[in-house]
């Protein structure tokens, strides 16, 4: 059971709880009504309705999964939620909650702008009369990403083009005061040239002019954007288990 001197009101006061942490920064809004929980030195919060339901969390394992399983004893988490928590062991995660589906996914964020690349000045904000062009390329180059055009969550879309041809595509996905990059592609025969890492670049760069922190996410055997995110500056990175609840 949750404890009234447990629950935390308001973004303020979760972010104070968590240190300031960016993954907190960009789960929540500013001026979006916000609960959440602590215990030893874990923060939990619940997603605001328009992200879905569930909730996110940051802080040492196990009083995290203790948080969890009191919320879901208390009825507050139930099946079909949602939770995104630190990096969990899924023997440990079995035993204490009921899980239908289970991924790993790190979020990396810089504060800082990265080195400049080679192509970085073709990389340009797209526009309206763009969008069956960056249909055709998401679905050649990325199908199984969860960023489409037409999903709500984008705030821009940016992409490099080779002469009328569009050939690489990136989401700004900016949530709550932090930028977040998604559903970076470059169409399968452009790639080895660079244009990874200069649309990566120019929309840091852009997403830095507008925000202190700058944050994407990548799974963890992906070794090759993990080197490349790293070499243009993400060097700082939260370790994530996304679980849906049975």
């Amino acid at each position: 059971m949750i404890t009234d001197d447990q629950a935390i009101h308001e973004r303020a006061a979760i972010l104070a709880a968590a240190g300031d942490h960016p993954f907190v920064r960009h789960s929540l809004s500013p001026g979006v009504p916000a609960h959440g929980y602590r215990r030893d030195g874990a923060v939990l919060w619940l997603l605001p309705p328009e992200r879905g339901l569930g909730a996110d969390a940051v802080g040492p394992t196990e009083p995290v999964l203790t948080i969890c399983a009191a919320l879901v004893a208390d009825g507050v988490l139930r099946p079909e939620h949602r939770l995104h928590l630190p990096r969990l062991d899924p023997a440990l995660l079995a035993a204490r909650l009921p899980v239908a589906e289970h991924v790993d996914w790190d979020f990396h964020w810089t504060t800082v702008a990265p080195p400049p690349q080679p192509d970085e000045q073709r990389v340009v904000r797209l526009a309206d009369a763009d969008r069956p062009a960056l249909q055709a390329l998401v679905d050649e180059a990325f199908p199984s990403t969860t960023t489409r055009p037409g999903d709500p969550r984008v705030v821009d879309w940016y992409g490099i083009r080779a002469g009328d041809r569009l050939v690489a595509c990136g989401a700004d996905r900016s949530r709550g005061d932090v930028g977040f990059l998604a559903g970076l592609t470059v169409t399968p025969d452009q790639r080895g040239r660079g244009l990874g890492a200069a649309l990566t670049a120019g929309m840091t760069r852009a997403l830095l002019a507008r925000h202190d922190t700058v944050g994407l996410g990548v799974y963890p055997d992906n070794v090759g954007a993990v080197r490349l995110y790293r070499r243009l500056g993400f060097t700082d990175t939260h370790h994530v288990t996304s679980i849906r609840l049975a």
